[in-house]
């Protein structure tokens, strides 16, 4: 099977440019560095194919395989091997995070879906720590996760957030199964399904409920001096951050606000909050553990064979309708659904 691995980060451009216009040689040349970085890798994979049959092999297993690496500040992937599977934990905190971070995410698609690992064939999960000289980013590059120191006091070391770490390898879930296509609508999708169990995984991981979560994508990664709660927020979007220096949280919650641009893809990061919002209100409207009913109609749709790689939120509302039908009935589950969806302004029917 061929894939193509976009090019996905956890930190959106427009925060790293309103970064890159400071006036703070401190500021602007660490987010400067991280964007050219960015771009650079971004053009690399859109030549670049990832091979599902070229990916390291694993074999099916109800335990997870990690490795940690570290790059010791440059940009050599993966860097030299620091962690393995059963070792005792590190003095380096970073290296623990990942481990642990990993671990959690295979614990919560195996408990909660069944699934085996990235892929659902064992693939060994492998992180590189220390990604180059205060880059201020994550991503996952088609065979595993990378994470930066992030940018001093502003953005904090990449590894902190467990929602990060999971929403960046459900971009390999993604990428092995519906692989949506990063731009425009399908790609907000990209963004948006893995902000959605990456939200889960962390609620799984801390036994909360959907009326206990805090809805928050990266709590933790903002710094002591930026006026912000996260990235990103499912349950009011638009809200995570308000701040002199990183700017304003753009994310619409609806489609009355839909942002029409050219850049990041056509708004992936920005227009994401629409269908995330969506799933909160499926969520917090069935209640009890949203990973149970409404993360599974979710995972559902996108493992399910049906959702076209360039899916628009129109389709994608339709087919999670067809799945909580096919699910729960035409129950409240259905209804739940079709509410939800047009609370944001999208056609489920």
């Amino acid at each position: 099977m061929e894939t193509t691995a976009p090019f996905c980060t956890i930190v959106p451009p427009h925060i790293l440019d309103r970064l890159a216009q400071s006036e703070d040689p401190a500021v602007y040349e660490p987010a400067r560095r991280t964007l050219e970085h960015d771009a650079l890798l971004r053009t690399q994979r859109r030549i670049t194919s990832v091979r599902g049959s070229d990916a390291p092999v694993g074999t099916p297993s109800d335990t997870p395989r990690r490795t940690v690496y570290d790059a010791r500040n440059q940009d050599a992937i993966p860097g030299t091997k620091v962690h393995s599977e059963n070792d005792r934990p590190s003095e380096d905190p970073a290296v623990n995070r990942a481990h642990a971070g990993l671990g959690a995410t295979f614990d919560f698609y195996l408990k909660a879906y069944g699934r085996r690992s990235i892929d659902d064939s064992g693939l060994p999960l492998d992180a590189t720590v220390h990604y180059d000289d205060q880059y201020g980013n994550a991503f996952w590059n088609g065979r595993q996760m990378v994470f930066g120191d992030g940018l001093g006091d502003l953005l904090l070391d990449l590894t902190v957030p467990l929602d990060v770490i999971a929403h960046e390898l459900t971009h390999g879930v993604i990428q092995f199964t519906a692989n949506l296509e990063y731009f425009g609508q399908s790609g907000a999708l990209n963004e948006s399904i893995s902000d959605v169990l990456g939200s889960l995984t962390k609620q799984y991981a801390l036994g909360q409920s959907a009326d206990e979560a805090d809805w928050l994508i990266g709590t933790g990664l903002l710094g002591p001096t930026v006026q912000g709660q996260a990235l990103r927020s499912l349950k009011a979007p638009g809200t995570a951050y308000d701040d002199d220096q990183i700017g304003k949280d753009p994310q619409p919650a609806t489609m009355d606000d839909y942002v029409r641009t050219s850049r990041d893809n056509g708004g992936v990061h920005i227009n994401s909050g629409i269908p995330n919002h969506a799933f909160y209100l499926l969520a917090t409207s069935l209640g009890g553990n949203a990973w149970e009913r409404a993360g599974r109609i979710w995972y559902a749709t996108l493992t399910g064979g049906e959702l076209a790689a360039d899916a628009q939120f129109a389709d994608f509302a339709r087919l999670t309708a067809a799945t909580a039908r096919s699910l729960y009935g035409d129950g409240d589950e259905a209804q739940a659904v079709l509410k939800a969806w047009s609370m944001v302004g999208v056609p489920a029917v």
